[in-house]
């Protein structure tokens, strides 16, 4: 099996300066210019230019252009570089948090060196589109507008003087069509194109071309989040539903000549505290516990029309407990001023009596609940939870917590 070259991988945090090697693989000034646009266009939060290269934040995920492959993964243990691991780890929380189905993927696992979230996410989607093509394509009407030989529909009549005075023989009309080229199809066309210039050198991509083949021919679309937004949903477009989705990740991450050059660039990235929130949550309404109830992102009206919501809710029978989770590798070191407040506010509104900043970490440490300085009724306290089982992501992460709050 074919696998990509020039793949180099960094864990988040970390730093790359161009004109240096990795690993085997050189980082170039203009991969950093393509990345610097890239992180103009979104606000400066995938990562901090420094002097000569770049400093990458909480994001994680992969980014392609012009032949190299940046992998960023997550990591808590400080020294270890154990990247196997950390991409495993990533892989199985998109898998928990319902943005990955690995179970969809065959050639590309997770196990092998040299196979990342591209590969991954590239032959979900072929395998998507491959079903739908064994289930047979939808046919929809739509609008064409056009130039005829012979009148049908609607006569466009200011268009039709201007485009065929001399062509007496055409009919500038404006008629319905029923066939495949549509919006749906438009689009899976488009992420099949995309697909077919990144996966290049790889085993994907002749599955790709295959899948091309089979697809009919469509017209070609500029697509944006609006046009995905458009789309109307019904039981015959129910089945294209994940395949739409994945083409939506792909489409939007897109960003073709995004340096100065001519250099493309794909980059599917994550924000691990958002992950990280999202995981824990999975996790916790996982519990089927009699008298337990779990709620994520709850918000109650603060300040004139300003909300707050904690990450977690908890309710447990007549008691209730906020949770907010944090991705940091907080170590022996204390929660900020700043949290602080902020979960004895939630536990005022709450009217929660027990309020938890969670972290991961490599080993457990038990919450100790400390009454806040002059009252006795709220408590804090800083969770640090092994988020590992060996080599897996530790599935009894939930169980865990909802014993802390016995």
């Amino acid at each position: 099996m074919s696998k990509r070259k020039n793949i180099l991988r960094v864990f988040e945090h970390s730093k790359l300066h161009y004109g240096r090697e990795y690993n085997g693989v050189v980082f170039k000034e203009k991969h950093f210019n393509a990345l610097a646009k890239l992180n103009q266009l979104h606000n400066n939060e995938y990562f901090t230019l420094i002097h000569k290269g770049v400093k990458f934040s909480q994001y994680v995920g992969v980014i392609q252009i012009d032949g190299l492959t940046i992998e960023i993964l997550p990591k808590i243990d400080g020294g270890s570089s154990k990247e196997d691991l950390w991409q495993k780890v990533l892989i199985d929380m998109l898998r928990a948090t319902k943005r990955l189905k690995v179970n969809k993927v065959g050639h590309a696992n997770v196990n092998k060196q040299q196979v990342h979230l591209l590969d991954i996410y590239f032959e979900w989607f072929l395998n998507e589109v491959q079903i739908l093509i064994r289930q047979g394509l939808i046919k929809q009407y739509r609008i064409n507008t056009g130039n005829v030989k012979f009148l049908k529909g609607k006569l466009e009549f200011a268009a039709h003087i201007k485009q065929n005075l001399i062509h007496k023989e055409r009919f500038h009309t404006s008629h319905q069509v029923y066939n495949h080229d549509h919006h749906i199809h438009q689009l899976l066309s488009l992420a099949l194109n995309i697909i077919g210039q990144f996966s290049s050198g790889t085993h994907l991509y002749s599955k790709c071309k295959t899948a091309q083949a089979s697809f009919p021919e469509v017209s070609n679309i500029k697509a944006n989040k609006d046009t995905f937004e458009r789309l109307s949903a019904n039981r015959k477009t129910r089945p294209y539903k994940t395949a739409l989705d994945i083409a939506r990740l792909i489409i939007l991450n897109f960003a073709p000549n995004v340096s100065s050059g001519k250099e493309k660039m794909l980059a599917l990235l994550f924000n691990m505290n958002d992950l990280w929130e999202e995981y824990v949550l999975v996790k916790l309404k996982m519990q089927a516990i009699d008298g337990v109830e779990v709620k994520g992102q709850e918000s109650k009206s603060f300040w004139n029309r300003i909300n707050i919501r904690p990450d977690i809710v908890i309710h447990k029978r007549n008691k209730t407990y906020v949770v907010d989770t944090k991705w940091k590798n907080i170590g022996g070191s204390k929660p900020s001023t700043h949290d602080l407040r902020q979960m004895y506010v939630y536990n005022e509104y709450w009217e929660s009596f027990s309020a938890l900043l969670l972290y991961p970490s490599l080993k457990t440490d038990k919450p100790d609940f400390i009454a806040f300085d002059g009252d006795e009724m709220h408590k804090c306290a800083i969770g640090k939870l092994n988020i590992l089982n060996g080599d897996r992501l530790n599935d009894k992460l939930g169980e865990e917590i909802i014993e802390w709050f016995s």
